[in-house]
């Protein structure tokens, strides 16, 4: 079966899904972020500032500084209760709108009588917000903390900011928990770019839609219709009983990883179509691709589900 993603209507469009301006920690004002991004060569992205007290709970209007070629999706990252830890939630919010009522989050420190992370979240997603998981490795969520988030649609997997500033970017542990315990989840990659450090330009994700709008963006997010990367390029998919072909730009390595220890993995020069065996897989009820170019870029295929015979 040849993965929907690649033959469906419409075309891919690249975006960053998590990025700062001067309304909250940024360097940057709202519309030179945009210029930026779209500089790079980017479609769209979503200027996700902390809604906090602090910074008077923004969700950053960026409606202006759409295009014909690039365009924005307004949200937030979203603070509220605590984690195990003791520290304060991270949720990423896409998709908000403007009205979406503050928390009672008036700083970086958890306080009583406020939404619980949870809370937040689901409060989101009813509001029509793509809601991820924000850098898990950095913020040294817990399996528990992050099984509570059940509004999630994705794990943030890939967070460049961390891997610049403190070498914490992944979240991968905690999808693939996740995916163990029977929650079907998608993964993205982003910059949380504050543009203070070398944050910017290092994690997206290529969105399938039939047009750069975002209100398409949005139902493709939503939908699953994505994948993320760092660098390489996802060109089809197609699965069978008994192996994976997976089509993409140049890369030296495609792994599929499953439930538990299931991995295999193929090496090689410059491969663009690769067959990787299923066999270590039988039990495994979900099953997710990572390809990896000659300078060590990474790209990652949503996770697929399939019904597991005992």
């Amino acid at each position: 079966m040849r993965d929907p993603l690649f033959d469906s209507p419409g075309q891919f469009w690249r975006g960053n899904l998590h990025t700062h301006s001067n309304n909250s920690d940024g360097v940057l004002s709202p519309e030179e972020v945009c210029r930026r991004y779209k500089a790079e060569g980017y479609d769209f992205i979503a200027l996700t500032d902390h809604f906090i007290g602090v910074y008077n709970y923004p969700i950053s209007d960026t409606k202006p500084f759409r295009d014909n070629s690039f365009t924005t999706i307004l949200g937030a990252e979203l603070h509220s209760g605590a984690m195990e830890n003791g520290e304060l939630w991270h949720i990423l919010a896409v998709g908000l709108p403007e009205d979406f009522a503050p928390s009672n989050s008036p700083a970086f420190l958890p306080i009583d009588d406020q939404e619980s992370g949870a809370e937040i979240a689901a409060r989101a997603r009813a509001a029509g917000a793509f809601v991820a998981v924000a850098h898990p490795e950095w913020s040294q969520l817990t399996t528990a903390d992050a099984r509570s988030i059940t509004a999630a649609h994705a794990v943030e997997v890939y967070n460049h900011g961390c891997a610049t500033a403190c070498d914490r970017a992944h979240g991968f542990y905690t999808l693939d928990q996740l995916l163990s315990e029977g929650r079907q989840l998608t993964l993205c990659a982003t910059d949380d770019a504050h543009f203070s450090e070398p944050d910017h330009f290092g994690g997206w994700v290529m969105v399938k839609a039939d047009s750069n709008t975002p209100e398409a963006l949005l139902e493709a997010l939503k939908a699953g219709q994505f994948y993320a990367s760092t660098g390489p390029d996802f060109k089809g998919i197609t699965w069978t009983d008994s192996h994976v072909t997976v089509e993409s730009s140049a890369v030296a390595t495609v792994i599929v990883q499953g439930q538990g220890s299931a991995t295999a993995a193929v090496h090689g020069e410059s491969m663009t179509r690769t067959e990787v065996p299923l066999l270590r897989f039988y039990k495994s009820p979900w099953l997710r691709v990572t390809i990896i170019d000659r300078a060590g870029k990474r790209a990652w295929l949503n996770p697929v589900y399939r019904d597991i015979k005992t």
